[in-house]
């Protein structure tokens, strides 16, 4: 660069500073801010309004290899071991949670790799928000980055370069990932009356808004990291004292390849393990339980809250015996060689992990029962939405039901005509 273009780059970086420094934060300006006021201003703006303005420097994060164009490349991307280094206590939370282990999760869906490259390591699907926990395998902390090059663990809710504490507490910070069609949590919550008064307090009455929880009140009490629920994403735990229930758990683990057809446990189940997606066992469940029974219990009195839990329990239970039913009918329909089993199928029984990758419409319409409509009437039972749970959820599971029901005797009717075809 020239010395003109130098002085037009310094000249923007002071600009953006008189700008962009809120009072207390007195970073010193680098030649990495000189350079990037004209490459990436909202960059340089947005890490000089940020706390760590007032102790870090570029370089602590990326290293000092990169100082110019010619070794772009030399710039080291800060992964989960970077931000440990003064944040270990939360980076520790994390790491034994569930969000750290998100790419594991996203790795164990068996038509992952047969996604678009954009739509998985591109970040534009699945991979936009399964970064988390995006390091080497088998050391989550290493600084070696296998994957996209821009997806990193703390960001996603802390955004970069201002890593601002203030935005991450905001329940908005949670929306981007928790939203839409398997896991509506924001449109649950924000519909609900904890969300409506929060929402509504914040603009009426600021510093009373915290009189009704946010997503971090409850997943994340006093700032622990760790972020964890006892029914997990599956609405899945072992074991069950109910026998019914706990027949129709054994359809549903069948469904997830957890077990196989004759009710083995398979190599799945190291991988529902390894990403603690269910509880499977009682201590475990109930640890977790407990931690949200005491936070409900910061507003409501024990009997409400035991009431509530009871009764969302219940909806999942109710959920279960639906789907179950519905499980039963298509592996049926596997049983009598209806549905053929696909190549790299492990057997002749539906697979709920290949989600929409099915070949037949029965197929299709159990995928979103058990994504959609499944997910949400068990999530907005615990968060408090009764139209989520009734119309999105409880009552689209009964329509699927009845679609799969009428679907397979098509099929088989089909079939026999088929077999007495001279």
């Amino acid at each position: 660069m020239n010395k003109a273009g130098n002085v037009f780059c310094l000249l923007a970086a002071l600009l953006i500073f008189a700008v962009s420094f809120p009072a207390g934060v007195a970073a010193k300006p680098s030649e990495c801010e000189e350079c990037h006021a004209g490459i990436s201003p909202a960059m340089v703006t947005d890490f000089n309004r940020g706390k760590m303005a007032e102790t870090l420097t570029c370089g602590s994060c990326h290293g000092s290899k990169h100082n110019s164009e010619e070794n772009v490349d030399q710039a080291v991307l800060p992964t989960i071991a970077t931000c440990k280094r003064c944040h270990a206590k939360q980076a520790g939370q994390y790491l034994d949670g569930k969000h750290a282990l998100g790419k594991i999760a996203m790795d164990a869906m068996p038509r992952t790799h047969q996604q678009p490259k954009a739509f998985i390591e591109g970040q534009k699907g699945c991979g936009g928000c399964h970064t988390m926990g995006l390091a080497e395998a088998g050391d989550r902390e290493t600084e070696n980055r296998k994957y996209y090059k821009y997806g990193m663990d703390c960001q996603n809710c802390h955004t970069r370069h201002a890593f601002s504490k203030a935005e991450a507490l905001e329940p908005e910070s949670c929306m981007t990932c928790h939203m839409g069609f398997d896991h509506p949590q924001w449109e649950m919550w924000s519909g609900a009356k904890h969300g409506v008064t929060y929402l509504m307090n914040r603009i009426i009455d600021p510093k009373n808004k915290d009189r009704a929880p946010r997503c971090q009140t409850c997943h994340m009490a006093g700032g622990d990291h760790r972020v964890m629920t006892a029914w997990g994403f599956l609405a899945v735990r072992l074991p069950e004292d109910d026998p019914e229930w706990m027949k129709d758990r054994v359809t549903i683990l069948k469904g997830l390849g957890v077990l196989d057809p004759e009710g083995n446990p398979t190599g799945r189940l190291d991988v529902v393990k390894a990403g603690k997606v269910a509880r499977l066992s009682r201590e475990e469940f109930d640890a977790e339980r407990a931690k949200f029974v005491a936070i409900c219990q910061d507003c409501h009195s024990p009997g409400f809250v035991a009431e509530n839990f009871k009764n969302a329990d219940q909806m999942v239970r109710e959920t279960d015996k639906i789907f179950a039913e519905a499980i039963e009918i298509v592996a049926d329909l596997y049983k009598k060689g209806i549905i053929k089993q696909k190549p790299g199928q492990p057997f002749a029984y539906p697979d709920l992990l290949t989600f929409y990758d099915v070949d037949t419409k029965i197929e299709q319409t159990l995928y979103e029962m058990f994504m959609d409509h499944r997910m949400k009437a068990f999530q907005a039972g615990f968060h408090m939405n009764p139209d989520y749970a009734t119309w999105y959820g409880f009552a689209k599971m009964q329509k699927d039901l009845v679609e799969i029901r009428e679907e397979a005797a098509s099929m088989i009717r089909y079939a026999e005509k088929e077999t007495r075809q001279p």
